[in-house]
């Protein structure tokens, strides 16, 4: 009896042994297939980044675009075969998805943001709104993009901060590409008290476009005119454009204008107005 009951539990024991085996060299070979097709993934994407790359025709941007076609790849591929291992190993799918009750539940809601930011990448890159490297207004966030992945935008903003904003929010905001534009604006006022003459109000419009017209990093493009007359000022208004799309030179060029039309209105004796208030005392009769 005893002995019987040995031979049946070094049976169990044999068939225990088979089952972990084939389980563990399923897995390995299933790994290996996914390492092979990962591999055959890279190698099929960057062929076709290269073959976009020389035609040159491709609306899209296939640097960004392709590497993330080939991560949806490589995630399918593992889900397939992931999946197709579990149900040959008897393991029914539809009941491990729904045994995860609320714990689904809370995943699904996580992958939905998830599905969102691809679909903002996608629409970000396809639009061509952006790329690495280009400064850029978003909302109230200005900077420099530094990465663009498949859920997010890095920026890095004035204050020298990197920023990291998810791109379905970004593609439902208004964005400005500073880095394409092929000049930049510069509005300035000048106020001058209103004591200033007539003569010295024309002098004052002639030495601001004498200033633009010598700065050889702004273009010949401008305007300058009498704007309005303000509580404690005549306003001269200067619009004209400088000759770069760097926001750094282009806060210097604006710099040296506005230096060299203040050293030229205090030559000419032109003040500047500063906010003032006359008080004016009655004499009483008693």
């Amino acid at each position: 009896m005893i002995d019987d009951i040995l031979a049946i539990a070094d049976k169990i024991d044999k068939v225990f042994a088979a089952f972990k085996i084939n389980l563990i060299a399923g897995a390995i070979i299933n790994l290996l297939i996914i390492i092979v097709l990962f591999k055959l993934t890279d190698i099929f994407t960057h062929k076709l980044k290269e073959r976009f790359l020389k035609s040159g025709d491709s609306p899209l941007p296939v640097e960004h675009i392709i590497p993330l076609i080939g991560k949806v790849i490589k995630f399918l591929i593992a889900f397939i075969l992931i999946a197709s291992f579990l149900q040959s190993q008897g393991y029914s799918l539809t009941s491990l998805i729904a045994g995860f009750g609320i714990t689904g539940l809370a995943v699904s809601f996580a992958a939905q943001q998830t599905i969102a930011s691809m679909f903002g990448t996608i629409a970000l890159l396809s639009d061509k709104v952006y790329k690495i490297g280009d400064y850029v207004k978003i909302n109230d966030l200005e900077g420099t993009v530094e990465g663009i992945s498949i859920r997010s935008t890095k920026i890095r903003n004035l204050e020298n901060f990197i920023v990291t904003v998810p791109n379905d929010m970004v593609a439902n905001s208004i964005i400005s590409n500073v880095s394409e534009a092929k000049k930049r604006r510069i509005d300035v006022v000048f106020g001058v008290t209103y004591g200033t003459s007539d003569e010295k109000l024309k002098r004052a419009i002639e030495l601001i476009n004498e200033t633009a017209l010598e700065n050889h990093e702004m273009y010949n493009e401008f305007n300058t005119f009498a704007h309005a007359l303000d509580s404690s000022s005549i306003n001269i208004r200067f619009i004209g454009y400088a000759k770069t799309k760097s926001y750094d030179t282009y806060v210097k060029i604006k710099s040296t204008f506005l230096l060299d039309v203040t050293s030229k209105f205090r030559a000419e004796g032109i003040d500047f107005a500063f906010p003032s208030q006359t008080v004016y005392i009655g004499k009483s009769d008693t």
